[in-house]
């Protein structure tokens, strides 16, 4: 069933319907499923496609059902470099953790007869909204804000034959318009106000359980945008506490740009005022100044005992530096998370979510380009040579 996490009304979870008709959002709810970890681990094996998703592994606590949309997503590396992990959700196939949610949601809209989805966007949404919906048959439009996408992700959407609307205005017009637009023309929303995006996004934390063999961290460090993450990340850590898959629960820190930290603003407050703001950061996809998941995220941050905290774009460009380095890589929002755990001086076991790929916002890449990395010579010997020794001296 659908439960309004406000006033606790519950609706069929086959209605089409986003938010409770007090204004609440609503989440997913059922009885403890029927397996144990035990089950998810042996499905790793399976040469089934339901079972190699990182998603649908997990379906009796996700949506249970046997028809999917999946390509399949998931199974992403957890890398250990200098005694923290990282979780590359951007090894996913459009490059971003946004297919987690976008499987379960537009399974649920091809179970719904819908024949058109469409989303709001600062480009990882629309992308993979594209890529599903070719996949399902279905129609799709995305929103973005015009100009502030960078080229990548609105390719990417493109190429998978999507409709894109630009909107003269930021992210948070867009998801004002795509709202009356679903609503007045009945077309089925995917964003994460939709609650079966969240029961997607949720596996990360779930697979990342499962890749430290059940062993919970100390801390999941995410970055912070539309909160649809955090939100998920704490939906998942309730529920793998109470079915008895973890016997503690993690501290989530949740990260943002201070150019678009309306949710910090908040917890300075402990919440007690709900901020929204005028967003502007390089990390485009955190480039949010309203997020629709704020109350969610709230209650997965008292349930975890979390923080949140505020880079600067200088603070997440040189961290997203450090992780280019380590032959990983990922797009500038995902390095706040690196640059968090610095700025917060955390400590034990860490795990960092990396939410896109590094090719995501090459444009952030180029701009921030060393001249010792990029040097033009003549074709000759000692044109090489003088350019080895300039980039060996050169720091990094």
């Amino acid at each position: 069933m659908l439960r309004c996490i406000t006033c606790g009304t519950t609706y069929d979870i086959d209605q089409i319907r986003y938010t409770c008709d007090c204004g609440g959002l609503l989440e997913v709810q059922r009885d403890k499923p029927n397996v144990d970890r035990a089950t998810f681990d042996a499905r790793r094996a399976s040469r089934k496609t339901i079972d190699q998703s990182g998603v649908w592994r997990f379906r009796e606590a996700v949506l249970d059902v046997d028809n999917v949309i999946t390509h399949p997503e998931g199974n992403t590396r957890l890398y250990e470099r200098n005694g923290i992990y990282f979780k590359h959700e951007g090894e996913n196939p459009t490059g971003s953790f946004k297919d987690r949610g976008m499987t379960v949601a537009v399974t649920q809209a091809v179970r719904l007869g819908a024949t058109a989805i469409a989303c709001a966007s600062t480009g990882n949404t629309s992308a993979s909204l594209a890529a599903y919906a070719a996949q399902a048959g279905l129609k799709a439009i995305v929103f973005v804000p015009s100009g502030k996408i960078s080229t990548g992700k609105l390719a990417q959407t493109l190429a998978y034959g999507a409709t894109c609307l630009q909107v003269r205005g930021d992210f948070d017009a867009a998801m004002r318009l795509v709202r009356e637009a679903c609503d007045r023309l009945g077309i089925y929303l995917v964003n994460s106000i939709n609650p079966f995006r969240i029961e997607g996004q949720k596996t990360i934390v779930w697979e990342l359980l499962q890749d430290l063999e059940w062993n919970a961290p100390d801390w999941i460090v995410v970055p912070a945008g539309n909160l649809g993450n955090t939100s998920a990340f704490g939906k998942a850590l309730v529920e793998a506490h109470e079915y008895g898959w973890i016997d503690r629960v993690p501290r989530l820190a949740s990260i943002q740009a201070r150019g678009a930290n309306p949710f910090f603003r908040s917890f300075t407050e402990s919440f007690a005022t709900r901020h929204r703001v005028e967003a502007e950061t390089i990390a485009s996809a955190i480039r949010i100044g309203d997020p629709v998941s704020h109350d969610k995220a709230v209650n997965a941050i008292r349930f975890t005992n979390g923080v949140v905290a505020e880079v600067t774009d200088e603070e997440l460009m040189s961290a997203k530096r450090e992780i280019d380095r380590m032959g990983i890589g990922c797009e500038p929002a995902s390095a706040t998370t690196l640059a968090g755990v610095k700025k917060l001086g955390l400590t034990g076991r860490i795990v960092c979510v990396l939410t896109g790929h590094v090719l995501k916002d090459t444009d952030a890449v180029m701009k921030n380009v060393s001249p010792d990395q990029m040097i033009e010579i003549n074709p000759t010997i000692e044109d090489v040579a003088r350019a080895v020794e300039r980039s060996a001296a050169a720091p990094r």
